[in-house]
């Protein structure tokens, strides 16, 4: 006799995306590729696109956010639809939520709230999760009154004088207790990051950065061969930074360079993440090279790239010399790729052009690393007593040695090498 299988699952979220851009700005050209990729985030969370709607606006309503029109189709549609939840393109304000929330009767999300929800799904370190955790607090500490329309403040009069605390000043202050309490924990995690990090001082550093699902990790994978790096074609993938040894080639010792990926960026990041994932984004201020990985087959890619070079710049990273490297040049013709290599010759001179799933598809950028790494390292003549053979290891483990040979006349070994000024200055050779 055959037994029924109940599913116990919780229903899928069906989703109405709305996308209202301003008139004067660009993104009323771009409105329904934004529309896309809040697709491809509710898809990420876990939700049914089943509606769009969209609206040019001279600027917010400041009570919907949308007109009132506008808002008379909202509901109309998600009663067509049967939908559970309704998700913004733009932020809304603590009152603009509330209010949509009281009109629609549904559940409404913006796009900093599904970033938001996306990165508490991904997140699998200690780390990551209590950024997530920051982030999300510190949005909803001023969206708190919205969770609690059901309740009423206390009112005074005989038998209620006094502090009477509500409950939504009791969750106010529990949320500022939480906060405060993981800012000194990321504090704790900064410092130990920092020790890292100067223990690695003496070694090349590069940091891939870009638009979410430019093909980063893949890169990593290919350049490592580390087949234990988390790679897929999603929205978000990665959220922790994650450090390989890439051997660069070009001979002799110490041609090789620390690989770190780290999270991608998206366009209108909620200020909170960026805040919170600080610590994890160090890895960009301390790099020696800034990969900037780029999308070359998204249509929007040069959209994408302001962005991710506005994210940069919030992050206070103005002087790290910046590689644009261009992926997933297998996807274009090869009419498309010459005409792109033509084009950046102008714009962004010195480019890597690869492909993270081609044969050899990344030994440009193998190639411009080892160029950039070896810039950075000017060959230097170090002298050494032939009895130093410790100092002598140091220098064959840590950078890449030229040549040696023995100097007839003062009886030192003069050795030829390309060494970071921080190996150097630690085994007193400057």
């Amino acid at each position: 006799m055959s037994r029924e299988i109940i599913d116990l699952s919780p229903p899928q979220e069906r989703a109405i995306l709305v996308g209202a851009p301003l008139k004067r700005g660009t993104g009323k050209l771009l409105v329904q590729e934004h529309l896309e990729e809040l697709g491809r985030l509710a898809d990420t969370a876990g939700a049914e696109v089943v509606g769009e709607l969209t609206q040019q606006l001279d600027r917010p309503d400041s009570a919907t956010y949308i007109g009132s029109g506008k808002l008379e189709e909202l509901k109309m549609l998600i009663a067509e639809q049967e939908a559970t939840v309704v998700i913004f393109d733009d932020e809304l304000s603590p009152a603009q939520g509330k209010n949509l929330e009281q009109a629609l009767t549904k559940r409404v999300i913006d796009r900093a709230e599904l970033i938001l929800d996306i990165f508490a799904i991904r997140a699998r370190s200690a780390e990551a999760k209590m950024q997530v955790e920051l982030a999300q607090l510190e949005y909803s500490l001023p969206r708190l009154t919205r969770l609690w329309t059901h309740l009423e403040k206390f009112r005074g009069g005989i038998g209620v004088r006094g502090p009477g605390e509500t409950q939504l000043e009791t969750d106010r202050r529990l949320v500022g207790h939480r906060i405060r309490l993981l800012k000194d924990r990321l504090a704790e995690v900064t410092k130990s990051r920092e020790v890292q990090r100067k223990q690695r001082r003496s070694q090349f550093r590069a940091a891939l950065v870009g638009y979410t699902n430019a093909g980063k990790s893949s890169i990593l994978k290919g350049m490592s061969l580390a087949n234990d790096i988390f790679v897929e074609d999603r929205l978000f993938a990665t959220l922790d930074p994650l450090t390989r040894e890439v051997n660069l080639g070009g001979g002799g010792q110490g041609t090789g360079v620390l690989l770190t990926d780290t999270v991608g960026f998206i366009r209108k990041l909620p200020h909170d993440l960026v805040a919170s994932f600080r610590a994890t984004l160090e890895e960009t201020r301390e790099a020696d090279l800034l990969l900037h990985v780029i999308d070359a087959s998204h249509p929007t890619w040069e959209e994408q790239r302001l962005v991710v070079d506005d994210v940069l710049a919030e992050l206070g990273v103005h002087d790290t010399p910046v590689l644009h490297v261009f992926n997933k040049m297998d996807r274009l013709t090869p009419g498309e790729a010459q005409a792109l290599r033509e084009r950046m010759d102008n714009l962004l001179p010195g480019s890597a052009f690869v492909s993270a799933v081609r044969s050899g598809g990344l030994e440009a950028l193998r190639a411009a690393l080892l160029e950039a790494r070896r810039a950075s390292r000017p060959v230097t003549e170090v002298r050494l007593s032939p009895g130093d053979g410790k100092r002598l290891a140091e220098l064959h483990r840590g950078a890449e040695v030229l040549g040696q040979a023995m100097d007839d006349e003062t009886g030192e070994l003069v050795v030829h090498v390309r060494a970071a000024a921080a190996l150097l200055a630690r085994l007193e050779l400057t």
